[in-house]
């Protein structure tokens, strides 16, 4: 597509063409070194995801609706939350436009500002991952509009995907996230869309608590049909923590041969409560509705170390495009990295409690500080070499 064309586009609000979209996607993909395939051919690749749950805990985003304004509002935290991702091991710049569709931004009243937040943020991410490095994903997700028998909503899904698919071609991205469907169905109506911009497509279901989509398929036959009809990556991100989404995984695996994808939510959920959204806090009598999910769920969330062990333990069972959605921090990311056997920037900053004051072992802290830890928080004495 020409510039020319580009603006003829933009002004009049509406998708590309699949044929001009395919021609644009081709040219670039062309120019580029090390793609998305290229580098899982060569090792895992690291997805930071979760800024809504993000910019929802500073503040800067409404739960809820969960509508991405903070695009338009702060460009400049977006930025920033991206670079903190990409600082702590992220290989992907995943722009922002997660619920930035039609049918969300209608919701809140800034439907008029559609095609502006979509572009706003692709050109934010395109800005950080030009400069760090790093793979340019677009992102479309879930609609909420989706009905599986009603005809009507599919085609006001297509026209969902078809204009940010649209967006994020033009912004140059080097492939495009499908994420977060519970309709498998709804899955593979993104993935043709993503199919015509001839650009890969990493498709990730969100399996709800029955264990199956709402269809009823399997989580690997839903996967099984996304391969089949041309996915580079399928696989599973939010709504289930480690604990939850690791069976799943493996039995995906078993299914299909593409490359494996696993980004869960870094919350403890349990065979009961597999998916944070079914998790209940008999401690807690204060919460909303009686249900955590979602601005109550600090009792369930997850350290650095069960991400670590989690990344482990998907990539012992094949997983290779791995990640952290809603609730992760860039601590979560860093530690998922270093237990990849990476070094990122933040590692520098990596825990070493041998210099804490009251639980180190370095030699020129306090002795007496150091046997008063002992005494009082019961912690052994340290083995000196």
């Amino acid at each position: 597509m020409s510039r020319r064309e580009g603006s003829r586009a933009a002004a009049s609000r509406k998708p590309a063409k699949p044929a001009e979209t395919v021609k644009s996607a081709r040219a670039r993909t062309a120019q580029r070194p090390a793609g998305l395939l290229e580098r899982l051919a060569d090792g895992p690749v690291i997805c930071a995801e979760g800024y809504l749950f993000e910019f929802e805990r500073r503040g800067f985003l409404q739960a809820g609706a969960y509508v991405p304004e903070v695009v338009l509002e702060r460009p400049d935290l977006v930025e920033s939350l991206h670079r903190e991702f990409v600082h702590a091991g992220s290989d992907v710049v995943e722009a922002f436009t997660y619920y930035a569709h039609r049918a969300k931004l209608r919701i809140v009243g800034r439907e008029r500002d559609l095609e502006q937040i979509n572009r706003a943020a692709l050109s934010i991410a395109r800005k950080v991952a030009r400069g760090t490095g790093t793979l340019l994903a677009g992102d479309i997700c879930n609609t909420s509009i989706y009905g599986l028998e009603d005809a009507r909503s599919h085609r006001q899904v297509r026209r969902i995907f078809d204009e940010q698919i649209g967006w994020a071609v033009d912004a140059g991205v080097d492939f495009v996230v499908g994420e977060t469907y519970s309709f498998g169905s709804e899955a593979l109506l993104a993935l043709q869309a993503i199919a015509r911009s001839g650009l890969p497509a990493v498709m990730t279901l969100s399996i709800p608590r029955e264990g199956v989509t709402r269809e009823g398929w399997t989580a690997a036959e839903a996967c099984r049909r996304l391969e089949a009809a041309g996915a580079a990556v399928v696989g599973l991100n939010c709504a289930r923590g480690p604990a939850t989404m690791l069976p799943l995984l493996k039995e995906i695996r078993a299914a299909v041969s593409c490359p494996l994808a696993a980004l869960p939510v870094p919350y403890r959920t349990t065979a009961l409560e597999p998916t944070f959204q079914s998790l209940t806090d008999p401690q807690c009598a204060c919460v909303p509705d009686n249900r955590p999910f979602p601005t109550a769920l600090d009792p369930f969330a997850c350290n650095r170390y069960e991400i670590a062990e989690f990344g482990v333990e998907a990539l012992g069972l094949g997983a290779r495009y791995l990640g952290v959605c809603c609730g992760a921090g860039p601590h979560h990311i860093r530690s998922l990295a270093e237990a990849l056997g990476r070094r990122p920037p933040a590692s520098r900053f990596s825990p070493d409690m041998s210099k804490h004051i009251l639980f180190g072992t370095d030699k020129r802290l306090r002795q007496d500080a150091l046997e008063y830890a002992r005494r009082n928080y019961r912690f052994p004495a340290p083995v000196r070499s």
